[in-house]
C-alpha cells in the first residue's frame, strides 16, 4: 500500500480537534516558533516528548536518538543543541531516559546487533565503568534501571562540557540542563534531581548523584 490512509485520517481527525478547540491555533503557529525546552530523548516510540509532558506543537524543541546519547562527535545532536541554544534561546534542556531501555540492554552484553554497537560504544564504555558495582544489584531489571539512570547522569555532564552550553553561560544566557527518567510502565516522569546552571556545578553534581544512584 503506497498511501498510509488511516495516518491520514488520524492527522484530518487530529488537525479539526485542535482548530475546534482553538481557530486561531495553526495560523500562530506558522508564525514563528518559540518553545522555552530543547527535549533530548531515546528515540523510543514509546516515549513522545510532548504527549507526555501535556504541551502542545511548538512548545518543545525535540532531538532524539537511540539511548539518548550526548556524543561530541554526533553533528546532528551538536547542531540541534546549538539552534535551541543560540537561535532559539531555550531556557532549559531536558534529557530523559526511559526505564526498559533496549539501548541501555544492549550495552550490558556482549551480543552483537550490527551498526547500533558503534553508536552505542560509549554506553558500553559506561557500565564497563561501573560494572563491579552495577554487578551488585539484583534483580537484572534494578540493574538495568540504575544503568539508564547513570546514563541520563553521564549524558548531562556531556552536554555541559559541549562549547555550545559554556559559550552560553559564559555569555550569562539563562540556560539549565536537567536529568529525567520516564517510566513506560506508569507513564510518570521522575526528576533524577540534577540540574546545571553553572559551568562551575558540573563536576560535583556530576559525581555525587552517580554514588547515590549505585548507594540505593
Amino acid at each position: 500500500m503506497r498511501i498510509l490512509n488511516t495516518l491520514f485520517d488520524n492527522n484530518k481527525e487530529w488537525s479539526e480537534k485542535i482548530k475546534a478547540e482553538d481557530p486561531t491555533f495553526f495560523e500562530k503557529l506558522a508564525l514563528q516558533q518559540a518553545p522555552e525546552y530543547l527535549w533530548i530523548g531515546c528515540s523510543d516510540s514509546r516515549v513522545p516528548a510532548n504527549q507526555l509532558m501535556g504541551l502542545l506543537p511548538g512548545d518543545v524543541f525535540v532531538h532524539r536518538n537511540v539511548a539518548n546519547q550526548i556524543i561530541h562527535t554526533d553533528f546532528n545532536c551538536l547542531s540541534v543543541v546549538q539552534y535551541a541554544v543560540e537561535v532559539l534561546k531555550v531556557k532549559h534542556i531536558i534529557i530523559c531516559g526511559h526505564y526498559g531501555c533496549g539501548g541501555v540492554k544492549a550495552a550490558m552484553t556482549d551480543e552483537e546487533y550490527g551498526l547500533i554497537d558503534n553508536w552505542l560504544r560509549s554506553l558500553k564504555d559506561l557500565y564497563q565503568r561501573y560494572r563491579k558495582d552495577l554487578l551488585t544489584i539484583e534483580p537484572l531489571e534494578s540493574r538495568e534501571d540504575a544503568l539508564c539512570e547513570l546514563n541520563v547522569i553521564e549524558q548531562v555532564a556531556n552536554l555541559c562540557r559541549t562549547t555550545i552550553v559554556q559559550h552560553a553561560w559564559k555569555r550569562g544566557q539563562e540556560l539549565s540542563v536537567h536529568g529525567w527518567i520516564f517510566g513506560i510502565q506508569d507513564g510518570r516522569l521522575q526528576d533524577l534531581d540534577v540540574c546545571v546552571t553553572e559551568k562551575e556545578e558540573t563536576p560535583d553534581v556530576y559525581r555525587i548523584l552517580q554514588q547515590r544512584i549505585l548507594d540505593k
